[in-house]
């Protein structure tokens, strides 16, 4: 089969056009779960993304083999704390991990999950990359990260081509704690939607000494300003 300009178009028109065959969800679903042609999982969920930060400067400064062990670390540390908080892990993007929560819980899972993914990375990611490896302590490079978390309905839609596709999730959860991953702040690490932390429980609301976690900023998303919460208090797995 050519695929050339009639071809696109043919199949543009008629991915375009199609009537999505919507059910409700109870769990988070895998790609074999949705169907390519029209299938469409509504599910209430909450997003978490842990991204690491400064992997560009990684690579430019040291082998590749180190920049692919500390890569390896952050991923591995971070999906391990999202399944032991009851996530569910969707997808791997470069340096950058996403774990769906759902359940009664799931805000507080969520939160947890990315106050022990910061403590993991500073004590002990960072230490041992520095330890280990003379090109980061020669450069004086700090490891880092980001986790951004949101809560909401989302519909997951199964995208690509035959033998070649994945879940797509269309919603704000997942695209607004995407962006919050990307913020950068040498001292907040975990950053939060007001949603989510209007669900927190007590636990995650607050550190071992009783005082509140979080402090609030303003973040702009879409050409909105909306409040979101961010912590620099981590907390021991």
């Amino acid at each position: 089969m050519a695929v050339n300009e009639d071809f696109l178009q043919e199949h543009v028109e008629k991915i375009l056009g199609t009537t999505f065959n919507e059910r409700d969800g109870r769990v988070v679903p895998s790609t074999g779960d949705v169907a390519l042609r029209d299938g469409a999982v509504k599910i209430d969920a909450t997003f978490l993304y842990a991204d690491l930060a400064g992997s560009a400067k990684l690579s430019s400064v040291c082998p590749w083999s180190t920049t692919a062990r500390i890569i390896r670390a952050f991923l591995a540390c971070s999906s391990r704390l999202i399944l032991k908080h009851g996530g569910s892990i969707k997808s791997f993007d470069g340096d950058r991990v996403m774990g769906v929560f759902i359940g009664d819980s799931k805000n507080s899972n969520a939160a947890l999950c990315g106050r022990e993914i910061h403590w993991t990375v500073r004590k002990i990611i960072d230490p041992q990359a520095r330890k280990r490896f003379k090109s980061i302590s020669n450069n004086r490079i700090a490891i880092r990260h980001c986790c951004g978390i949101d809560t909401g309905e989302v519909r997951a839609v199964r995208s690509g081509i035959r033998d070649n596709n994945d879940l797509i999730w269309i919603g704000k959860a997942a695209s607004f704690s995407a962006k919050l991953s990307d913020i950068r702040d040498i001292t907040y690490h975990t950053y939060i939607s007001h949603r989510v932390y209007s669900r927190l429980n007590d636990s995650a609301k607050y550190d071992d000494d009783g005082n509140v976690a979080w402090k609030s900023v303003i973040f702009k998303f879409a050409g909105q300003s909306e409040i979101v919460y961010k912590s620099n208090n981590w907390k021991k797995p």
